[in-house]
């Protein structure tokens, strides 16, 4: 038998990576063929993408949180065989028609019958096609069912009274399950752990009424015996405490007073305020305490116990010793508490406790009645039902995979949404953010900014990380982090601290701040212009600098000028000369400026003895030398970024290389652009017309100083260069002046010399003469000796 013909992919190139085109129902059906290393991804996470979480859900069989390439081959698969034409997934439509699904298989007869059956009960009988809308809302659909296969019963299931009260008896003891419809009901477990809760209490109630006698026994006053013994329980310390004074009492008279509490401790209640009965009155004696006496259960009694010992007296003495008994003797309490000592050991050993609100007399009619075998009977007619049940969570399924399966292809298999750049964006893109007259499109909601920022750093992506707020209407504040790609544009204004405006998908706007930056090259603009900026930074530093310093020379000097003419004290030394003008600084400076004006009438003069067309290409050969290294280091840093780092940082497993190019980057981030057809009118009424009058000014002034310069250097070369000689002419001539500056100073500073007699002449003659050395060592010769 011939093999079968193998499948034809076609690739299409993005991002410098060959990527499989899903174009047709053949490639859905053959994708378990495509070798995995071509795919893009081989698994996303569950969480953070825009996409719906269910339908990722329902793709991710092991729930692990993540879907994997063999999940998402399982889908495809299930979902091609449920529908005549696989080529229905293309559409990505919201709306599964009926006729589409096959209905030749018995689990595509079964869809479409549950399709159908969820139609009519949504009132639609009639309707050709089924959304996500209808399928994913069980409580409308199962509003108006009994059963509906979830294995929980609702009281209103129930038609005997007993039986819909049997079930509220089992909400209220164990909690209620969750219906399909939205109601409370029961479940089998529940059902038989409320039986054998009510099992347990009869037969611990039965053992107690076995277990006693008339007036004795575990039940002493039979059913009564619970709240006599709770009024007993309440009373027994302190009838035991005032039994024990009186023994003691009756040991040694002298400690009758101590019993009875010290006159002193009746000195400091008289001073409270006794409207009520408080604790210091509670821990009085129960009854005055004396030698061999009865409580007297009527009179003199502590009036903080008075209402406890009556309850006892009415519910366990007068049943247990008679009607009257007024007084209780020692020997009577000890026979009183020895017929409650079986009762309590009955009621430690008690079981069912759960159902002992519902008095023994309601668990026996309950365990009596069939409300058990009824409840069960109604649970077994519900489960029944869950194959068809069953059938309806399968076309939710594939409600959500006709709509979500091929877009979530197109983001796995290939990244074509995120290179295609039309809408909608790829699923990991969250929003847009507006900052700093740009939007940014490349938005990746993050978790955790650390973790995320040492893998996605190796992306090369200049990555800004946004804290994102949002305040909700009951007054909570929603947060979440974006990392956000700038991929055209300078970095200059970009800051931690600066705000924006963030966009999510849904069209809510968040306020953004700037928490953290990955800082890498944007474009080849912000290399090129790089040098100049560093350049004029450098030069408004240094001018800054020097400023500061100046400023600080000038406050120091009037601070000591003011110290120094204040009256100093007797005895203070006169006030020292003022240091005379450093000449030779000044001369440094001049000479610095005549060279650096030389040197720049010099290039004026090169560039105009130069054919006119060469000025040009020197110019552009001056740029390059200075912008051309960072530009080539920032092109071969642009042609790094890559996608993958940023959305492993994700928990995504990228399997190739997404790159992000130079075009695609420009792409990813807008800058600001009028309208096409705007009008600007350029008439700025706050603009300093005058410094821009000035500056332009500076600027022309000092062009032409240059051109003048020049020309005239390159009219005298040409007039007074012999023939034949070259540049070294004029290196000669500019170091004679330099030889004629020297002698020149040389000449003063030697008369200043001859004439010096008093101090400040003779520091006038050695600045003069320090002035001349320096430029001695301009012109390369060496200075007259001094004299």
């Amino acid at each position: 038998m011939p093999a079968a013909a193998k499948h034809i992919w076609t690739f299409f190139r993005a991002g410098g990576l060959d990527q499989v085109q899903i174009a047709s129902a053949e490639d859905l059906l053959h994708l378990d063929q495509l070798d995995q290393k071509l795919w893009v991804a081989l698994s996303c996470p569950v969480q953070g993408l825009e996409f719906d979480a269910k339908t990722l859900a329902l793709i991710d069989s092991d729930k692990d949180g993540r879907v994997r390439v063999p999940e998402l081959l399982a889908a495809v698969k299930w979902a091609c065989a449920s529908l005549k034409d696989p080529a229905q997934l293309l559409k990505s439509a919201p709306a599964l028609p009926l006729a589409a699904i096959n209905d030749t298989t018995p689990e595509g007869k079964s869809l479409l019958a549950s399709a159908r059956q969820v139609l009519i009960n949504l009132g639609k009988p009639d309707a050709p096609h089924i959304t996500v809308e209808d399928t994913g809302d069980t409580v409308k659909i199962f509003s108006e069912t009994v059963f509906n296969g979830d294995g929980v019963v609702q009281s209103g299931c129930a038609k005997e009274p007993e039986t819909k009260q049997v079930i509220e008896e089992v909400i209220a003891t164990y909690g209620h399950a969750d219906d399909r419809s939205g109601k409370p009901g029961v479940t089998k477990e529940k059902l038989d752990a409320f039986f054998l809760e009510l099992n347990a209490y009869n037969a611990w109630w039965t053992a107690g009424e076995e277990a006693s006698k008339p007036g004795s026994g575990v039940l002493p006053l039979g059913e009564a015996t619970t709240a006599a013994y709770a009024a007993f329980k309440d009373v027994k310390g302190k009838i035991n405490d005032w039994f024990t004074r009186c023994r003691l009492a009756a040991f040694d008279a002298r400690s009758t007073a101590h019993l009875n509490r010290a006159e002193t401790d009746y000195d400091a209640l008289a001073l409270k305020d006794l409207s009520t009965v408080g604790d210091d009155i509670a821990g009085l004696p129960l009854q005055e305490v004396a030698a061999t006496r009865d409580l007297d259960l009527l009179n003199g009694l502590n009036p903080a116990w008075s209402g406890k010992i009556a309850a006892f007296r009415s519910l366990v003495v007068i049943p247990l010793l008679g009607a009257g008994k007024a007084t209780l003797s020692a020997a009577e309490w000890a026979d009183i508490t020895a017929r409650f000592a079986a009762f309590e050991t009955w009621m430690e050993a008690k079981l069912g406790a759960l159902v002992e609100k519902l008095t023994i007399a309601r668990v026996r009619a309950i365990l009596a009645s069939s409300a058990k075998a009824d409840i069960d009977a109604l649970i077994e007619n519900d489960l029944a039902v869950a194959p068809m049940v069953a059938a309806i969570d399968s076309i939710d399924r594939l409600t959500r995979y006709h709509r979500d399966l091929f877009t979530l292809l197109k983001n796995f298999v290939s990244f074509a949404d995120f290179y295609d750049r039309q809408p909608p964006p790829p699923i990991f893109i969250c929003g847009t953010l507006y900052l700093d007259q740009r939007s940014c499109d490349l938005c990746i909601q993050v978790v955790d900014v650390a973790a995320h920022s040492a893998l996605a750093n190796l992306g090369k992506i200049y990555l800004a990380y946004i804290a994102c707020t949002r305040a909700v209407g009951d007054g909570t504040v929603e947060k979440m982090t974006v990392a956000a790609a700038f991929s055209q544009g300078d970095s200059d204004y970009l800051m931690v601290g600066r705000n924006g405006l963030f966009y999510d998908r849904k069209g809510r706007d968040w306020d953004a701040n700037i928490v953290k930056i990955l800082d890498h090259p944007i474009s080849i603009q912000q290399a090129f212009l790089s040098p100049y900026k560093k350049i004029g930074k450098m030069i408004s530093d240094t001018i800054e600098k020097f400023a500061g310093d100046a400023d600080k020379s000038v406050m120091d000097k009037a601070s000591t000028q003011v110290q120094v003419t204040a009256a100093p004290p007797a005895g203070t030394a006169p006030k020292a000369p003022p240091k005379p003008i450093d000449m030779g600084m000044l001369a440094a400076v001049g000479l610095i400026a005549t060279s650096l004006f030389g040197a720049l009438a010099g290039v004026a003069a090169a560039l105009l003895s130069m054919a006119l067309w060469k000025i040009p290409l020197v110019v552009i050969g001056v740029i390059l030398a200075i912008s051309g290294p960072s530009m080539i280091i920032a092109f071969l840093k642009l042609r790094q970024r890559t996608l993958g780092p940023v959305l492993e940082g994700n928990g995504w497993a990228i399997n190739g290389r997404v790159k992000i190019n130079i075009p695609l980057g420009t792409s990813l981030t807008g800058a600001k652009k009028l309208p096409a057809g705007s009008k600007r009118l350029l008439d700025d009424p706050f603009e300093d017309k005058a410094a821009k009058r000035r500056f332009r000014i500076t600027i022309a002034v000092g062009i032409l100083l240059i051109l003048v310069a020049g020309g005239g250097w390159w009219a005298w070369q040409h007039s007074l260069q012999p023939a034949g000689t070259s540049w070294t002419w004029f290196i000669q001539s500019d170091k004679q002046d330099l030889i004629d500056t020297y002698n020149k100073l040389d000449g003063e500073a030697t008369k200043l010399q001859a004439a010096a007699k008093t101090p400040e002449e003779i520091e006038k003659a050695k600045a003069a003469r320090t002035a001349a050395d320096e430029a001695a060592k301009a012109a390369g010769i060496n200075p007259t000796p001094p004299k």
